[in-house]
């Protein structure tokens, strides 16, 4: 299950650096506003799929939608390998093969059910937290596998029997269908259906092959807290939207900031996620053994505190604005609206004086009226930031999937676990559309201000239920609190 888990991740991330270039190749038509549909249409598709699957798995052996979704997302990837075939209409054969990917993602629904039901309250969060660590780790490796396949090149090799082209864009994609294919074989081989009840006593399932019955313990008798049901799977979408507006606003803020150009924001901001993800890889482990002195649901409160924190120390504070975006840069001049008197850091010298044989305009653009009266964000304030966002994030992470298990108790969770993974799929989509709309219209202090609003009322919501995120046996007094 950590292996699929980690296969979902890698096969959204292994080509997501590649895309643009690729999809520029194979259809000229393509533009940057059909880029953003091919990159939201993976969530897409696993927000669909996701309460799907998670149905399925209530019914039946898990192995079947496991197999299935696996399945799909090989094919996808093969898909993906030959969009450059058709004689036309090529990018929306793109866009169908990662709306496919993200759909066969969906069986992340199911391996956090099965997660759910195969541990104990004790075991839970350690659990939990090994899942996200292989899902962090599945996203750092897969731009670090892109990388890799780059030294093929792009023309690369020619099979023309079967008509494939072996490239830096196609190799990726391949090696995820291969890694696929061997989930499959391991599902086969290895997976057993497994379940215990909240105290670790083996107990009978539904998704045993040749059970029939389908009756339960007794001990899964009780009502589900709907109202704790609904303020977790707002509180995740919270989570992954500010996560989602994180990553999407980091090339574009960096730009208008500092002046950096295409290349470097995409390479430093690369740098700095990758960092993220080490550090979030890390915290996933301490968070195992933190939980058992406070609690998951005190963690959740800190962890959204310094994610509040982080959004708060990106507000402008200062006074100097940032350099204007000029469309023609002559005689190695530093742009009008930056004084001479203005100190400038010797991190951003570079950035802020261009050579004369500059072509891409760099700054803040002029068309963005904010960049006019908005005092720039210093590159501490944005360093702080992410760590700080670096280090909340994933301990909502693991503490709302933990949080909501246990919520649920011994019963079946896939339709459940299928609709918090919509809820932060839906988060990924809206999260760029927020970042289009908000800070290129109206700039970065009203974009963080509204996310720090945002993630405030989750600290009410999280206050107002908090009494109520209790384990379901606790809740039912089959369990004392102490004891999970």
């Amino acid at each position: 299950m950590y292996l699929t888990m980690f296969l979902s991740s890698v096969g959204f991330s292994i080509v997501i650096m590649s895309v643009w270039p690729y999809l520029q190749k194979i259809d000229p038509t393509a533009d940057g506003s059909f880029l953003g549909w091919i990159i939201a249409s993976y969530s897409i598709g696993q927000m669909v799929a996701s309460p799907l699957f998670g149905l399925w798995s209530n019914y039946r052996p898990r192995r079947e939608p496991l197999v299935v979704s696996t399945a799909i997302s090989v094919a996808a990837n093969c898909l993906y390998a030959y969009v450059h075939v058709p004689p036309s209409h090529n990018k929306y054969y793109m866009l169908t093969a990662r709306a496919l990917v993200g759909f066969g993602a969906g069986n992340v629904a199911v391996v956090r059910s099965y997660i759910a039901g195969a541990t104990s309250l004790t075991e839970r969060t350690s659990a939990m937290a090994n899942t996200s660590a292989c899902q962090a780790v599945g996203f750092i490796l897969g731009p670090v596998f892109q990388t890799c396949f780059t030294l093929i090149g792009e023309e690369g090799v020619t099979w023309k029997l079967i008509d494939l082209q072996l490239n830096m864009y196609t190799a990726p994609v391949l090696f995820g269908a291969l890694l696929g294919i061997i989930n499959i074989i391991l599902i086969f081989a290895v997976f057993r259906e497994h379940r215990v009840d909240d105290m670790g006593r083996q107990c009978s399932s539904i998704n045993f092959e040749g059970e029939e019955s389908g009756v339960l313990d007794q001990d899964a008798e009780g009502n589900v807290d709907h109202i704790a049901v609904v303020a977790m799977n707002f509180l995740f979408f919270v989570i992954l939207f500010v996560f989602a507006v994180f990553e999407t606003i980091a090339t574009p803020l960096t730009m208008d900031m500092y002046s950096w150009t295409r290349e470097k924001a995409v390479f430093y901001n690369g740098i700095i996620l990758s960092v993220i993800g080490v550090e979030s890889v890390t915290v996933f482990m301490v968070v195992k053994m933190l939980s058992k002195k406070t609690g998951e649901r005190a963690i959740l409160h800190g962890g959204l505190l310094i994610i509040l924190i982080g959004f708060f120390i990106l507000l402008p504070w200062g006074k100097k604005l940032p350099n204007i975006q000029w469309q023609e840069i002559k005689n190695n001049s530093i742009p009008r609206t930056i004084s001479s008197e203005m100190v400038i850091p010797f991190w951003s010298l570079q950035a802020m004086q261009l050579p004369s044989n500059h072509s891409e305009p760099v700054g803040c653009p002029v068309t963005q009226s904010w960049c006019l009266n908005t005092p720039m964000i210093y590159l501490a304030q944005y360093i702080s930031s992410d760590i700080l966002i670096g280090l909340g994030y994933p301990v909502c992470n693991v503490m709302s999937y933990t949080l909501y298990s246990k919520l649920l108790g011994p019963k079946p969770q896939g339709v459940y676990m299928g609709w918090l993974t919509a809820s932060g799929s839906g988060a990924r989509i809206l999260g760029p559309v927020f970042v289009s709309q908000i800070y290129t219209h109206l700039g970065p202090r009203w974009a963080f201000s509204l996310i720090c609003g945002v993630v405030v009322i989750s600290l009410l919501v999280l206050e107002i239920v908090y009494k109520r995120l209790i384990a379901f046996s606790v809740r039912y007094g089959r369990m004392q609190e102490e004891s999970c």
